[in-house]
């Protein structure tokens, strides 16, 4: 029975690495894969998951309006040795899209692997991942730490002096400049590993 996993993590903790592992995995044993990667994630080029090792793929950018059950079952028509579809950045998808991820599990009978974030900058939950977090059947952690050693489950962004920011919309796309995985204790003191850094000569 297909199933639909959610790997969930704090920024960095090598979410995107894990899928295109995961997906060349498949590709090794000759089964072909089918990958989702969000319009909205611009950092990269559109259309490509590319991690911060300099592993990349090509993807189907996505938006919000796009039926990826359709989308899939239009793949695998045109290619049936599609065997598992894997999405990144997925706390971006709407719950209808989410949904329609089981319907992929559930009725075209494919494993669908979603790697995406837990909660915002706010510690918020992402529509999205709320989604995952009660359909998906598989629920795994990619851990990483905090600049305290303690493991990191917080999403703090900063401005460009390394201070915390607490306002703000929830989606700013960004890496390393704009975000920093914390642990809980320091999510709610508001102290970053930049504010720990010795000031240069």
């Amino acid at each position: 029975m297909a199933k639909l996993h959610f790997y969930y993590s704090a920024m960095n903790a090598g979410k995107t690495t894990s899928l295109l592992q995961s997906s060349y995995n498949y590709q090794e044993r000759g089964m072909d894969t089918l990958l989702f990667s969000p319009s909205i994630d611009h950092r990269f080029a559109v259309g490509t998951i590319t991690s911060r090792i300099g592993l990349s793929a090509n993807a189907i950018a996505f938006n919000e309006k796009d039926n990826l059950f359709t989308q899939t079952q239009q793949a695998i028509d045109n290619n049936p040795n599609i065997q598992c579809v894997l999405v990144d950045e997925a706390q971006f998808l709407t719950k209808e899209q989410v949904s329609q991820l089981t319907d992929i599990a559930d009725q075209l009978h494919i494993p669908v692997l979603a790697y995406g974030l837990r909660t915002d900058f706010r510690g918020e939950p992402f529509p999205g991942s709320m989604a995952l977090l009660a359909w998906a059947e598989e629920l795994s952690e990619i851990k990483t730490i905090c600049h305290c050693g303690k493991k990191a489950t917080m999403n703090m962004r900063i401005d460009a002096q390394g201070n915390p920011v607490t306002k703000g919309e929830q989606i700013e796309i960004g890496g390393n400049d704009r975000y920093v995985s914390t642990c809980r204790r320091h999510f709610k003191l508001g102290h970053s590993h930049r504010q720990h850094e010795k000031p240069k000569a």
